[in-house]
């Protein structure tokens, strides 16, 4: 006889479906006392014991719970009779087949399964798996440095086998692990037990995850030398041969990591220490459940950070209207320690899933946390076109490096800097690798929801399971529901929505379809997100001619119905239309001759620029004095050009007398070389506010002008021996003296810049609309690129094409409402992230109510084609994006915890009422209007208070 023991199994199907498994061993007494074996008579004394296994399948992984649902099944195994075995099984699964799953949400559902009480814990939400394991399992194997390197090979996909003694701690180990990388999720074949028959599975060529018992340790290290190798038991990794490079975690994310481990509290024994001796097993269970959970939560903050450090900056390399990321100028901008890292997991299956979620805008644990840690500085830049550089609270205090003219820099920029081109194996990017200080915050936000957890008790089972009997079973549990609901507040409609989910859960599978329509009809008004579509589809479907006619007599029940006839007729338009959201495609320099709609597409992908406007006055420039077309040489010249002019500014290096001066949100954008102005010789930044002098020698910082007070700007002429040479002149605003600089052959070019840059500003102040502001900073370095592509006497004509502020700015300007023009502090561009400007069909500001529930306040902005785009009211940046239609008005707006369905009605005004009834809010009257497009008419212009 031996003690049981248990293990853990998943089962992976051709789909990459997962299956889990439960298993408990224990050994039983055969009955066979005196029987003969091999010519032996065993004595009276003896006992023969047979080992018998059980396993629990589930879909979804609850390992504590199902190894408690074994615990009790065992008290009822061990004294029962060899006949009844197999009935007492059958029984058991029986009644474990009539517990409903907890939808995702605060709601966990209680089974009393006698002794003990097991709890099936509900999903934190729709997208995200189902924890009922011990997280920090790992922490407790491996040391912080150790456990990074597993979790790098696991990011780079490595060929991995676990082993251990002990065959329940490889799954649970295994399990702990790819839990850490969420929201990634590990796309390679996935076996942490192998049998001793199925150890020829390592041989595959691909990567993988698989766990072997220790006994096979060295015959495994034997079979193949492209094997990372992790020993559980004494938590060590190590690979089976020298050439396998294994590069270690990005240092800063990996820094901000190990500090937070440490400070975990990964033994209970400590948390026992207040507490007196528990007389209830339950009760006991119970505080254990507790501080399990605090900790899982606090393990899963501490990874999902990590992950985000690792992956933050991918971000501002996609292009979602192409679906394109930027995979060169990301690597160009990771530190040197880091490449090798990077340039492993660019090339994984878990990092193209990654891509496709972030280009599919879903807003997931990793989406919520990047958000919430940008400070405030980086969420005002996110909502703007300006490109990279860095700011000023970023560089450097160590002095300021030197900065080429592009005359001279043209002959190393060509054939430099092109991506996925092939380089000389000695050719290295020198000064274009960015020394940038990220800032990894080290903060404990919460990626749930602080809610707290309720528990629903379901009824004991009934003794014989019987179709009579189960059906009362299913009619306790529906009336146990009723009063739950009935004793829920209207307030804590999240509460209510899981009730009503599994009221209408259990009717559904009692054949009261009518009742269960009913419950999801009132779950899909208060949340959304865990409306069961397929199950209702599946329900309405199913529903006989006679119940049909009864849900039609029912408006409640008749407007469900339509509503998910209305869903399956835009999912089939959305499958017709072919829209491609899992394509994911690398930017890749053009091979050919472009006309304007191709170059469009193709400086869209780069990131350069989005708005048309101004692509095609930049293919206007480009094609100064011949044919309409950009041939690839000039395009990549261009885009090199461009890149490290971003580069460059990023290397500039400012003293701290000059950092005083400058505010910390702003940027050096271009630096000239050594000049000599009317007040020293210095050089000449560019700033998104201001131009000012870095003097020689002693690094200083001389105020030239802000744009705002610019009066004129003007080449002159300074005298210099017999010769007269171009120099830039400005008049500025309460300076008798103008500035004057030789700027020698940047002359007409600064002079250019400078002008868009005081147009810019001027409409900036008279529109209160920074973003003119962003443009005209655009239009700038735009030109600084041209003029450098193009090295020849039309350069400074062509630039002059993309001075677009400079030259609107003598027209009629636009009539803003007085109303609009002293109240309106922030303004928004919902068509920031289209190609092209879209009318705004509904406005709607939602105040944030519930604190604890983590609502904050929102801007829901409804534009053509059926998009809605979400902003942060705290920043003004936009935090969501999402299609839901072509039809006018044809959107789902979410106010708090309330969902309100806006149908294709033209009346805006009746469509905010409906909103005003959710919220029990008083809605005020404002004029609003967004970069210029006001709404209709005055009487649709609605706003909330705040505004």
């Amino acid at each position: 006889q031996r003690e049981e023991s248990y293990h853990f199994l998943v089962f992976t199907d051709l789909f990459g479906n997962r299956t889990h498994g439960v298993v408990v061993q224990y050994y039983r007494a055969s009955g066979q006392e005196g029987a003969v074996q091999n010519g032996h008579r065993w004595n009276s004394k003896s006992r023969l014991y047979a080992p018998f296994a059980v396993c629990i399948i589930s879909k979804f992984p609850y390992y504590n719970a199902l190894r408690d649902c074994l615990s009790c099944l065992l008290v009822h195994l061990r004294p029962a009779r060899h006949a009844d075995f197999e009935e007492i099984i059958k029984e058991f699964s029986a009644k474990l087949s009539l517990v409903p799953l907890p939808p995702p949400g605060q709601l966990h559902v209680v089974r009393n399964l006698r002794p003990l009480q097991v709890v099936l814990p509900s999903r934190e939400d729709q997208d995200r798996p189902v924890i009922d394991i011990d997280l920090h399992l790992p922490f407790l194997c491996f040391t912080h440095t150790t456990l990074l390197q597993v979790l790098s090979c696991l990011l780079q996909e490595q060929r991995l086998v676990f082993f251990s003694a002990d065959w329940a701690r490889l799954t649970l180990v295994a399990e702990s692990l790819l839990l850490y990388l969420q929201p990634l999720s590990w796309q390679q074949p996935y076996v942490p037990v192998l049998s001793g028959g199925m150890l020829d599975f390592i041989m595959a060529p691909t990567a993988f995850l698989m766990g072997c018992h220790i006994s096979h340790f060295e015959e495994v290290a034997a079979e193949t030398e492209e094997l990372v190798l992790v020993n559980v038991d004494d938590g060590i990794i190590q690979s089976c041969s020298e050439t396998i490079d294994l590069p270690a975690i990005p240092v800063a994310a990996a820094e901000s990591f190990i500090p937070r481990a440490e400070c975990l509290q990964l033994h209970y024994d400590l948390e026992l220490c207040h507490l007196g001796a528990a007389t209830d097993a339950n009760a006991l269970r119970s505080q254990r459940r507790d501080w399990q959970a605090r900790l899982n939560t606090q393990i899963q903050n501490i990874a999902l950070e990590l992950v985000v450090n690792i992956f933050r900056d991918v971000q501002d390399f996609l292009n979602h209207e192409h679906r394109v990321f930027n995979s060169e100028e990301f690597l160009r901008t990771r530190e040197p320690a880091d490449q090798s890292f990077y340039k492993k997991v660019l090339d994984t299956h878990i990092f193209h899933s990654f891509l496709r979620d972030r280009l599919n805008r879903k807003w997931d644990t990793f989406s919520r946390m990047e958000q919430n840690t940008r400070d405030h500085i980086r969420r005002k830049r996110a909502m703007t076109e300006s490109p990279r550089r860095p700011l000023a609270n970023e560089l450097a205090k160590a002095g300021y490096r030197s900065y080429t003219s592009p005359n001279d820099r043209l002959s190393k920029r060509l054939g430099v800097s092109l991506p996925n081109l092939e380089q000389p194996a000695n050719d290295t990017m020198v000064n274009v690798i960015s020394n940038r200080m990220t800032s990894l915050r080290k903060i404990t936000p919460d990626i749930g929801q602080c809610w707290s957890i309720k528990v629903f008790r379901l009824p004991d089972f009934p003794p014989p399971l019987s179709y009579h009997y189960v059906q009362n079973y299913y009619s306790d549990m529906v009336a146990s529901l009723g009063k739950a609901i009935s004793a829920t507040p209207p307030e804590e409609s999240a509460l209510l929505a899981r009730y009503h989910y599994l009221r209408g859960l259990v009717n559904t599978v009692s054949n009261r379809r009518l009742d269960a329509l009913e419950d999801f009809q009132s779950l899909y008004k208060t949340d959304s997100d865990i409306f069961p579509l397929q199950m209702v589809k599946s329900l309405v479907g199913s529903l006989p001619d006679a119940e049909r006619l009864q849900a039609d007599r029912r408006p409640e029940l008749k407007r469900l119905i339509s509503r998910m006839k209305r869903d399956q007729e835009r999912e089939r338009a959305r499958h017709d239309n072919g829209r491609e959201e899992g394509a994911v495609k690398r930017f890749q320099l053009p091979k050919k001759y472009m006309q304007l709609e191709e170059f469009v597409k193709c400086i869209q992908e780069t990131g350069i620029v989005k708005d048309q406007g101004t692509i095609q006055r930049l293919f206007d420039a480009l094609t100064v004095g011949h044919q309409k077309q950009v041939g690839p040489e000039l395009f990549g010249v261009f885009y090199t050009i461009w890149k490290e002019t971003e580069a460059e500014a990023q290397e500039v290096c400012l003293p701290g007398s000059v950092l005083e001066r400058i505010e910390p949100s702003e940027c050096v954008f271009k630096l000239s070389s050594s000049i000599k102005t009317s007040r020293g010789v210095g050089k000449i930044a560019m700033t998104q506010r201001r131009l000012f002098l870095l003097t020689d020698g002693r690094p200083g910082y001389v105020e030239v002008a802000q744009y705002r007070d610019i009066e004129e700007v003007k080449v002159s002429s300074a005298p210099f021996l017999l010769l007269r040479i171009p120099s830039l002149k400005l008049r500025v605003r309460g300076r008798k003296e103008p500035f004057e600089a030789n700027l020698k052959t940047e002359t007409e070019l600064w002079n250019l810049m400078v002008k868009e840059m005081w147009a810019g500003r001027t409409m900036a102040d008279q529109h209160k609309d920074p973003q003119y502001m962003q443009q005209a900073l655009t239009n700038a370095l735009l030109m600084d690129a041209v003029v450098g592509s193009l090295q020849s006497i039309k350069a400074i004509y062509a630039a002059s094409k993309l001075a677009h502020f400079d030259r609107i700015k003598l027209e009629v300007p636009m009539m803003v409402p007085k109303t609009t023009a002293e109240t309106l502090k922030h303004k928004i561009n919902p068509s920031l992230e289209l190609a092209a400007p879209q009318a705004v069909d509904v406005l709607l500001y939602t105040p944030g109510m519930h604190k604890h529930a983590h609502t904050f306040s929102q801007l829901w902005v409804s534009v053509g084609g059926g998009k809605v785009m979400v902003f942060d009211a705290s920043s003004w940046s936009l935090t969501n994006t999402c299609h839901v239609g072509n039809a006018r008005l044809n959107c789902m707006l979410g106010v708090d915890k309330d969902q309100v369905w806006m149908g294709s009605e033209d009346s805006v005004i009746y469509i905010i009422s409906m909103v005003a009834m959710v919220c029990n809010r008083q809605l005020t009257e404002h004029r609003a209007e967004v970069t210029g497009l006001a709404l209709d008419t005055d009487k649709y212009r609605y706003m909330t208070n705040n505004t």
